[in-house]
């Protein structure tokens, strides 16, 4: 019985085999999952980066949209109806002269821009 190989051993060898050859099927599915996980990752990456520039894109849009609506106009009528009731009120003024005027001393001499 030296020279035979038993049962058993025949077993356990094919057993070994078997085993092997699952271990490297599932070595080559992993490294072909690690693959494929990469690739979704980046092409993940892709979309979210997409997907937040057209988020941008849409912001800009509506704060665009939004500042034509609700542009602010002077109150003109407003405007000249203050104006016409401060020239009313006394003398005019101008930014040289304040509301005062010019004074009578200012001058050094009597004319009529110091009466």
């Amino acid at each position: 019985m030296a020279g035979s190989v038993s049962a058993a051993t025949l077993l356990a060898l094919g057993g070994l085999g078997v085993g092997v050859a699952g271990a490297t099927i599932a070595a080559v599915n992993g490294a072909k999952s690690n693959s494929n996980q990469a690739a979704a990752l980046k092409s993940q990456t892709t979309a979210t980066q997409t997907a937040e520039a057209s988020a941008l894109s849409t912001e800009r849009k509506n704060e665009t949209s939004t500042n034509a609506t609700n542009q602010q106009a002077p109150d003109i009528s407003s405007i000249l109806t203050s104006a016409a009731n401060a020239s009313k009120v006394g003398v005019g003024s101008t930014m040289l002269t304040g509301p005062g005027g010019v004074g009578p001393g200012s001058l050094g001499k009597p004319t009529l821009l110091g009466s």
